[in-house]
Formats: C-alpha cells, structure tokens, sequence
C-alpha cells in the first residue's frame, strides 16, 4: 500500500514520527477494510473516506488522488521520480514545450498548483498562453480533478510568515552542506540515477516542511541546483502551497536569500532586522 511506503519514506528521511504514525495507522486502516476503497470512494467521496478511523482530510485527499489518477504526487517526491513536466502533458492542450515553460516559470509541480495558476491569472504570464488555450485548460483540469477536488490552496497573506521560510530554508542549507540530509536520487537530469538531492522534513508552529534543492531545466542551466531551494509546506488543515528560495542577484536584495513572490515581505524583514541589530 502507497501510504505504507509514504511512511516508511518519510521514517527514512527523518520526518515528524506523528507524520510517519498517521501514514502507517491509515494504512492499516485501509487494508482491513471490508469494502472496497474504490467503491466507497466512487460512493461518498471523501466524506465517505474520512469517517474512517485514522483518515483525515490530507489522507482522504491523496487516496482520492491515487484512486484517480493511478499516482500520488506527494509519493512520487519523496522517491525523486516525480516529473512535473511529463505530468502537466496528461493535460489536452499542453505539448512538451508548453509543460516545460510552465515548470520554469511558475515552479509547480502538480496538477492542483497548474489549476490555481490557470484561475488565479499566473498561468497568462507564461509564453504561449493565450485565452483560448488557459479556458481549454481549466476545463479540462476541472475533468481531470473533479474527483480529487481538494479544499482552496492558500490565499495571499496565510502562507507561513517569510521569517520562517527563510529560517528553514538557512536549516536546510546547512545540513545539506554539511552532509547531515538523507539524500535521493531524482528522476529528472540525473542519467546516472546518482543519489545527491537532499531532502529535509521539518516542523515549526503549525506547519510541515520539505524542501529540496530546484532540479528544473532552468536551475541546471544557471547552475543555480545549490542555491535554489523549493519549500513545499502544509498545516494539519490540509491547507498547502510551495515557494522557491533563491540568492538575490539584482536591486536593493542583491546578496539576500529571499522569497520567490514575496521580494516586498522580505524587504521588509531585512529593513527591520537593519534596523533592530545595527552594524557595529
């Protein structure tokens, strides 16, 4: 059972034990089940699933997901095999160039980030996107997910706070250099299927963690692998969103590690933190 190797992944890569104990407990529930997990699914939906014992909504969510899709992004991350871009080419009107901008511009990886961007406008601001094609891709993304539907990404301002981001993403930084992170080997660039990707799971306040070096097309060319960091990140609410940390190389920040989308949130942290511990 899927939620059985999330556990044992998760156990392996040094998650929260309550994380890896609520896989293995759902999964136990699921394989004692004596009706099909399909047809209550099919039935009553992820209601249905989380009057299970030990089925929350995040569990609910991604057993949905593997009962429709055959796959389960969250999975196929923590093995390295997720491909985003062969991924967004399930979708009727993305080609192979199209999946790879869309990667590389708005750095999501699953079809629940491709369908907020297409409604959210994020999606026009990739080339090649025109009006005709995004409203052929929101249909066809509310075909492809209806059964999966999950409760709406995160709205600006109830991310986690930058100064937290930013906290682990120097966390994560420093154990890579230093050799302390599990490490897994991706898919996607890695011909030899070399193990090197660092991977951290961490917890702080109210929200779960994972974040991994960028493996993107963009990020090789750059030779950029090293310092841009992807933070994926969601609270026991099942609300989820994910970000990119990078190094500053232009303006006011030049040098500064700072949040993807949120530059004016991280000005402000800097001038704050200036302000309250002053060069000597």
């Amino acid at each position: 059972m899927k939620l059985a190797q999330a556990a044992d992944l998760l156990e392996q890569q040094g998650a929260s034990p309550f994380r890896v104990t609520a896989y293995r407990r759902a999964s136990e529930t699921v394989s004692r089940l004596s009706r099909d997990i399909r047809e209550l699914a099919g039935t009553e939906g992820s209601a249905g699933l989380i009057k299970l014992p030990n089925i929350g909504k995040g569990i609910a969510s991604a057993i949905q997901e593997l009962l429709t899709t055959g796959s389960w992004a969250q999975l196929e991350r923590l093995r390295g095999t997720l491909d985003p871009v062969q991924l967004f080419q399930t979708v009727p009107g993305i080609g192979p160039k199209i999946a790879e901008q869309i990667h590389e511009a708005l750095h999501i990886d699953t079809l629940e980030a491709l369908e907020a961007a297409a409604w959210g406008g994020r999606l026009e601001t990739v080339r090649g996107m025109g009006g005709r094609r995004i409203t052929g891709i929101r249909n066809a993304l509310t075909a492809l997910l209806g059964k999966t539907r999950r409760p709406p990404r995160l709205a600006a301002g109830m991310e986690p706070p930058v100064i937290t981001i930013l906290e682990v993403d120097a966390e994560y930084r420093r154990q890579a250099k230093q050799g302390s992170l599990p490490l897994i080997a991706p898919r996607r660039f890695n011909p030899d299927g070399m193990a090197w990707l660092p991977v951290l799971h961490s917890h702080r306040d109210d929200w779960h963690y994972t974040l991994l070096y960028s493996n993107t097309a963009r990020a090789h060319e750059l030779k950029r692998t090293h310092d841009w960091v992807v933070v994926y990140f969601y609270n026991d609410h099942h609300q989820e969103g994910q970000c990119t940390v990078v190094t500053e190389t232009r303006g006011p920040l030049t040098g500064q590690r700072v949040v993807r989308g949120r530059e004016l949130e991280c000005r402000d942290y800097y001038t704050a933190e200036n302000r309250n511990n002053p060069a000597p």
